[in-house]
């Protein structure tokens, strides 16, 4: 969907995935300039070669927005390691992966802007998503720190922190549907939130959350931990 609104507002769009399926279905949804390259976020070599053949055909990168990523709600007793670290790697691991491999491009211009699609749970953790909420506490630590680190260069790092978007994510995430049924009234439509990231890369803001109500509810839970645990018990914990 941000693919689509991208190459609707006239960017050449190239769209990275490991599923020639899925890049196929979401290629078909586009209409203005695109292309389709198979990669895989865990595949170091893999992302380095993409990442150099776009630079070396096109000239430069100008936008990268690293959306990989998965999530299973599952108790901590019932996750296995191996899951633990699988999710890591897609999630975060894979963002540093395809910073690494834009960067050197952005630095020599001295402009560019990364965008790291993190998630409200890397603010405020939620039972049964350990696994989750930890990469998303990477992605954000990763973000923070790397904005800081280029501050100065002409290079921004934004970063998108979504409450629950409807989408597939969930058939894999909650399989039961009974989080989704408890979060349903403030659930997004995938529409929404590909115009809101659209203006974020537009406007080259540094963070975006959502929905809005969502920026209180991180800065009650700053201000107040121990009665933001309680309110996003009641809400928030209905795996």
């Amino acid at each position: 969907m941000i693919a689509e609104k991208l190459s609707a507002e006239g960017a050449h769009v190239v769209l990275c995935a490991r599923s020639a399926d899925r890049l196929q279905e979401v290629g078909e949804r586009i209409s203005g300039s695109h292309e389709l390259s198979i990669m895989d976020v865990r595949n170091s070599e893999q992302v380095e070669s993409v990442m150099k053949g776009i630079q070396r055909q096109h000239g430069r990168i100008d936008v990268l927005v690293n959306n990989a990523g998965y999530g299973k709600f599952e108790a901590i007793m019932d996750m296995p390691v191996e899951e633990f670290q699988d999710m890591m790697d897609v999630n975060y691991m894979g963002i540093v992966r395809c910073t690494q491999a834009v960067l050197p491009g952005m630095l020599e211009r001295g402009d560019g802007q990364i965008v790291n699609i993190a998630s409200m749970a890397g603010k405020i953790g939620t039972a049964k998503s350990t696994s989750y909420t930890a990469t998303k506490h990477a992605v954000l630590g990763f973000s923070n720190a790397l904005r800081q680190e280029l501050r100065h260069t002409g290079i921004t790092v934004s970063t998108v922190n979504p409450g629950p978007i409807d989408t597939p994510f969930f058939s894999l995430a909650d399989p039961t549907g009974g989080y989704v049924k408890n979060v349903s009234w403030f659930m997004m439509k995938a529409d929404y939130v590909a115009d809101q990231v659209v203006k974020l890369v537009r406007k080259r803001k540094e963070e975006l959350n959502l929905p809005r109500l969502a920026s209180f509810g991180i800065r009650l839970y700053q201000l107040f931990p121990r009665f933001a645990d309680r309110v996003s018990y009641k809400w928030m914990n209905k795996k």
